[in-house]
């Protein structure tokens, strides 16, 4: 059923909640708010988050301990507390595995991680998706994107001034839709991708389902590394102040991510000329587990590397991890 259906069954003046029909529907309230502001947040609390923000895409393993001592070197009188607030406000947490290090809903079902040793050759053979941060001058937003694993192209994205799990499985959908289905589709565990809408989707589709362990954001390292692009190549520059410029900025932001940008790990092609030709893109996902790359088939290797080497990194076809 399209999503223009299910938006026409929102009615504002139905006693039940826009809120929960948005639920029951399955579409993101950010697409039914479209004409309302993101709710205002303090002018101090704004700034932080900006400075949060930034550093974490800098460090993406710092902590709320790590990220205290950063803030106070700007001269902000900050406690843990606040940080910690602040940081589950914006969908943060460090990158090091240790307890409650990841938000997830106690009744979802988590699925296992599929990608450990495999070598990804081909278009549409493994998908990913990711939630990230967006400030505005006035509030913030949240993004989310598929991604293909073999070309970076960047398949589809929304954003929302929530976390409800509607517009990420209206970006899912919308991914399907223009461009069929891949082999795997991985994802972390946040309560939007384990929920039974997003699942759904995906088993209805025959899409075999991956999800990154606890602690481990590498496991989805390539969506991370859009993240960091997409923040300094754009958002950090542009300065967006409303959703509405946020959208048209995205959208000319993601078409030269897909088809302007030369990537350094792609021959210096272009995501989508690599999607469309099958050839120059890759990842070599090496498995840390494993306790050594001797373990691994000759192919997962890169050339000249032993096994001796630092296990647990996902390498592209041209054997660096470094998706610019």
């Amino acid at each position: 059923m399209s999503r223009e259906t299910r938006l026409g069954w929102i009615d504002a003046s139905d006693e039940v909640p826009v809120a929960r029909q948005c639920a029951l529907a399955l579409v993101a309230r950010a697409t039914v708010y479209a004409q309302r502001s993101p709710r205002a947040a303090s002018e101090a609390d704004l700034l932080l988050c900006r400075l949060i923000d930034e550093e974490y895409t800098r460090r993406p393993f710092y902590g709320s301990r790590r990220m205290v001592v950063y803030l106070r070197s700007q001269g902000e009188v900050v406690n843990r507390k606040r940080v910690q607030r602040l940081m589950r406000q914006l969908g943060l947490w460090g990158m090091a595995p240790g307890p409650n290090t990841s938000v997830r809903h106690p009744q979802h079902k988590i699925y296992p991680y599929l990608l450990r040793g495999v070598e990804v050759t081909r278009p549409n053979q493994v998908w990913s998706t990711d939630l990230t941060y967006i400030r505005l001058a006035r509030g913030f937003a949240y993004l989310v994107a598929v991604i293909d694993w073999y070309s970076r192209k960047v398949l589809s994205w929304r954003i929302s001034n929530s976390m409800d799990a509607g517009f990420c499985v209206d970006c899912l959908e919308d991914a399907l839709s223009q461009y069929g289905k891949p082999e795997i589709f991985n994802s972390d565990q946040g309560s939007q991708f384990t929920s039974d809408a997003f699942t759904r989707v995906l088993k209805g589709a025959g899409v075999a389902i991956s999800m990154d362990g606890r602690g481990r954001a590498l496991d989805n390292i390539f969506v991370e590394r859009l993240w960091r692009n997409v923040k300094h190549e754009d958002v950090y520059l542009k300065g967006y102040a409303t959703m509405g410029e946020l959208t048209i900025g995205l959208a000319q932001y993601f078409a030269y991510y897909n088809g302007e940008r030369p990537h350094q790990t792609l021959g210096y092609q272009t995501p989508a000329a690599v999607y469309l030709s099958g050839c120059g893109g890759g990842a070599r996902i090496v498995d840390r587990f494993s306790g050594a790359l001797a373990d691994l088939p000759a192919p997962l290797r890169c050339a000249g590397e032993s096994a001796s080497a630092e296990p647990g990194q996902r390498r592209s076809a041209a054997c660096g991890i470094d998706a610019a």
